[in-house]
């Protein structure tokens, strides 16, 4: 029996995501530098997300102003609510987190995105599973792993795998020896990956009434700017720490600022309406290996055991989902298939493109 293959649609949404993710690597990387020299996290996320806002609020204006789209009150609100928990509490958790542990296990962690993005989308009835089905069967297995690959991130470290010669090593030596320390970390970065992931589902939501993509990320990094200096002037008065020099704490905010929280919350929110909010989470490995690498050569940080198998436990959680997902939608479209489509299909061997529907991965299939 022939395996049809389905096309992958137009190649611009996964070039986006590679974009975005070799960005991501980046941010992780040089904000574990910038913490481990002393800036504080709160300060550090202030900056980044001002600097994003005044990059993309006049840009949203000038190249979206023939766009007519209706802002409601209603819709402003939820826009300023789901920043405050998807990006303001969700980034600020991320950045206390990576300095209880290290940039390996931040990427690592971010692998558990789709299980609790499935999760949530099964509590809002934004998605079916048939436990009586493999594929069914599958997601809910993707769940447990998920939980799995994240206990053993937190509570298994292990060995140091010596790959290279670490020169800074010394620097981190008690914190790296802090269990308290590093566990706290773990699930702070966790929590901050489930709230992350509720957001991706309602921000699907809220761009079906609002679909204006630039203006909806540039109120969103309005907000959250807003958000993150009230958090800021509230743990941190020592005005030396808000200071910025011509260094990495500078060279980390701008980066940050405009291609983290400008240009990512973008492309995220561009390749969530064409190919779903699960779309964006099937390439965070390729930011684990990334990040990986670096940390290891350019920050110094040891390889441990238990961060690479929990990371490897995560990313077979996520292609877990993704896969059930994948055969559901081919299901699903061989099901609507005329019976002399489906006879060509067979008896060709073509290539089988998926409905268009199925290109959102969380609407229900039946």
């Amino acid at each position: 029996m022939k395996i049809k293959m389905w096309k992958m649609g137009e190649p611009k949404p996964y070039l986006a995501m590679f974009v975005v993710q070799l960005i991501y690597s980046g941010l992780t990387l040089l904000s574990k530098a910038v913490f481990n020299r002393g800036m504080n996290t709160f300060v550090f996320i202030f900056y980044r997300q001002v600097i994003g806002a005044v990059i993309l609020v006049p840009l949203a204006f000038i190249l979206q102003k023939e766009v007519s789209v209706s802002l409601s009150f209603s819709t402003f609100c939820k826009i300023f609510v789901s920043s405050f928990f998807g990006v303001t509490l969700s980034l600020n958790m991320q950045a206390i987190a990576l300095v209880y542990t290290s940039a390996t296990l931040a990427a690592a962690i971010v692998n558990s995105l789709p299980a609790s993005t499935f999760f949530f989308a099964v509590l809002l009835r934004m998605e079916k599973v048939n436990i009586r089905t493999k594929c069914g069967v599958t997601k809910i297995a993707s769940v447990f792993l998920c939980l799995v690959g994240v206990a053993t991130l937190a509570f298994y470290k292990g060995p140091q795998l010596r790959i290279a010669h670490h020169h800074y090593y010394n620097h981190h030596e008690d914190h790296f020896s802090s269990t308290k320390r590093w566990v706290l970390g773990s699930l702070l970065l966790f929590l901050s990956v489930i709230i992350w992931s509720l957001w991706l589902v309602i921000q699907a939501q809220i761009l079906k009434s609002y679909p204006a993509k630039l203006k909806f990320t540039s109120l969103q990094c309005l907000s959250s700017s807003i958000q993150s200096f009230c958090i800021a002037i509230a743990f941190e008065r020592d005005i030396e720490q808000w200071k910025l020099g011509w260094d990495m704490k500078l060279l980390a905010v701008v980066y940050c600022g405009t291609l983290v929280t400008g240009l990512i919350y973008y492309l995220q929110a561009w390749a969530i309406q064409k190919r779903g909010p699960v779309f964006p989470a099937m390439w965070n490995p390729l930011s684990f290996v990334i990040a990986t690498t670096g940390s290891i050569f350019l920050l110094g940080e040891p390889l441990r055991l238990g961060s690479v198998l929990g990371g490897i436990v995560l990313i077979i959680s996520l292609y877990s989902v993704l896969w059930a997902k994948s055969k559901e939608e081919v299901s699903h479209h061989q099901n609507c298939l005329p019976i002399k489509e489906c006879a060509e299909v067979k008896t060709e061997g073509s290539s089988m493109e998926p409905h268009s529907n199925t290109n959102d991965l969380f609407k229900n299939v039946h």
